[in-house]
């Protein structure tokens, strides 16, 4: 039986001596596919005691993140999604200050303190801004793994110096690392944690191992005891069972869908009429048909026979789909839309009548800047398609662009793709030991075994925008036997006015920024890559001298050669003149 993501839970809040319970917690143990897309997430906030409204600010902050946590995109990686909700919390709090009493003494406002864990697949992830507390027990001590946001004005005198709220804009501290199982975490407010210590945990334990809520309220009832007049809020999570580190994604099972036949002209499958083949390659199998419902022409992709019991090819291969599906751009390919129930293993495409970008470049071997600027920029905007979503497409290339007969152009072949939502579920899944794509358009820091960023696909795009422009590679094929850092301090961009002396000069300084061997000197983003090719800075309309090396390669060498021959003949004379 395949193991899969099991915790035991426990939660008890005891109000301080005052009227009203400012702290607030709460835990979400989703099922089925979001348990694997975003995890099990538990959340306590702590209102500030000179606030009448922290209270809340603090129900806010708990419910608002454990509802819209789990309606963020599921390609997003944890991080992401958390910063974008508890910076929204954030904005509307303040807002709210803003708009009451508060806005005069923002100790009056809708201020709290927030910590969140959340479990994804095998690792954790830490949420924090202000001085709640996460911390890992220990046989012998709590370990505090989040920072007290507090500053400290004397031994009896502070304040707290981050908390949502408090400002239009908050810092968010996060942590991520990996899960073992057996692990014990607390979440708790300074009313329980300041009378509580690692002892008393594992004695609440001993007393109710199976029931942790029962653990959680003798721990809030006992720091009372000690002395506590705060607000005492407790949460812990026993770890009781991870997934395998070799699972699939529970999103991208493929378990009793079979392999397809051979499909032929002619052929009924799953609900498409197969009108001919398109394309036959090692890795997979393309056919024209048309959805017997809606009469729409669609791509039916099958797998290669040869790689059927290869499972990360076939774990690609599901994945291809379920990306499209999430991305919604013009310059990017579309699925096929319905949910029909199927019993074989393919992925339907929709089908774009028209010729690669590769076609494109041999019937237009020296385009003009702007024919080249009009298809980069929209391929840009499939790539920033998939940006946004936190997925890099890895396998850039003049094949994988199509360009349709109205000159659209969209981004194809999405089975290479990282998704950092999916690759959080566990970090060896959908990882393959080769470097992802095509060496030719790789970027150097691939294959450095850095891996990638959108910084990777900016200086792919740029690969192919000095190809169409040259015909040629700005690295000949130099690029592609990078193994070392040696090797990448001998990468030569070759100039791109080598190849086209009619474009500007500028051109070549937008280019070489973004091919630039060191991903940290390219442009930051593509859109800035784009607005260089359009309106570019001061910077790239400095003169350069161009050395002579790169001038005349043959006049530099030759005249390299006569001065090493002149030095061998003058020392030959001295030695002469000596004898």
């Amino acid at each position: 039986m395949s193991k899969t993501l099991r915790v035991t839970l426990g939660q008890a809040s005891l109000a301080g001596t005052h009227a009203t319970n400012q702290d607030f917690h709460g835990a979400l143990l989703p099922r089925g596919h979001q348990l694997a897309s975003k995890g099990i997430a538990l959340a306590l906030a702590d209102g500030i005691s000179s606030s009448q409204v922290s209270q809340l600010a603090s129900q806010t902050a708990v419910r608002s993140f454990l509802e819209d946590y789990y309606a963020t995109s599921e390609a997003w990686s944890v991080r992401r999604a958390a910063e974008r909700v508890l910076s929204a919390t954030n904005a509307w709090l303040h807002a709210q200050t803003m708009g009451s009493d508060g806005r005069f003494e923002k100790d009056r406002g809708y201020v709290c303190t927030f910590s969140a864990l959340i479990l994804k697949g095998r690792d954790l992830h830490l949420i924090h801004v202000g001085d709640s507390r996460i911390y890992r027990l220990h046989p012998q001590a709590l370990e505090q793994l989040t920072e007290d946001h507090r500053v400290r004005l004397s031994s009896i005198e502070s304040y707290l110096g981050r908390a949502l709220g408090a400002g239009p804009y908050v810092e968010i501290d996060y942590r991520g690392w990996e899960a073992e199982a057996g692990e014990i975490y607390l979440l708790a407010t300074d009313g329980a944690y300041g009378h509580l210590h690692a002892e008393d945990i594992h004695a609440a334990l001993r007393e109710h191992p199976a029931d942790l809520d029962a653990a959680a309220s003798d721990l809030v009832s006992l720091a009372r005891r000690r002395g506590s007049d705060d607000d005492a809020t407790l949460q812990l999570l026993r770890i009781d069972e991870l997934p395998a580190s070799d699972a699939p994604h529970p999103q991208l099972r493929r378990e009793g869908l079979s392999l397809p036949p051979t499909l032929a002209p002619r052929m009924e499958f799953e609900g498409f009429t197969i009108l001919r083949e398109m394309q036959v390659s090692a890795r997979s199998h393309l056919h024209l048909a048309v959805d017997n419902n809606s009469g729409q022409q669609y791509v039916i992709k099958t797998p290669s026979v040869d790689l059927s019991q290869d499972a990360d090819y076939l774990d690609r291969f599901v994945l291809e789909e379920w990306i499209a599906r999430r991305i919604d751009s013009p310059h990017v390919i579309k699925t096929w839309p319905s949910d029909r129930p199927r019993t074989h293993l393919f992925v339907a495409m929709e089908f774009i009548d028209g010729q690669t970008l590769a076609q494109w470049m041999r019937d237009n071997p020296h385009p003009g800047l702007d024919s080249a600027r009009s298809i980069i920029e929209q391929l840009a905007q499939g790539l920033q398609a998939l940006h946004r979503r936190e997925m890099l497409h890895q396998d850039l290339r003049p094949e994988n662009v199509m360009i349709d007969h109205q000159g659209t152009v969209k981004l194809i072949d999405l089975a290479t793709a990282h998704v950092e939502g999916l690759a959080e579920y566990h970090r060896d899944a959908l990882v393959s030991a080769a470097v992802p794509g095509t060496l030719q358009y790789t970027a150097p820091e691939y294959l450095l075994g850095e891996g990638g960023s959108p910084r990777s696909e900016l200086f792919a795009l740029a690969a192919i925008t000095y190809q169409m422009l040259s015909g040629q590679l700005p690295y000949g094929l130099n690029a592609a036997r990078v193994r070392t850092p040696q090797d990448l301090r001998s990468l030569r961009y070759v100039p791109l006015r080598h190849h086209r002396p009619d474009l500007p000069a500028w051109v070549d300084a937008v280019l070489a920024k973004a091919l630039h061997p060191n991903p940290a000197k390219r442009q930051e983003v593509i859109s800035e890559f784009i607005h260089d090719l359009k309106a570019p800075g001061a910077q790239f309309h400095q003169q350069r001298t161009t050395p002579l090396i790169e001038r005349n390669p043959v006049l530099f060498w030759k005249c390299s050669t006569a001065l090493l021959t002149l030095a061998v003949l003058t020392l030959l004379a001295l030695r002469i003149l000596e004898h």
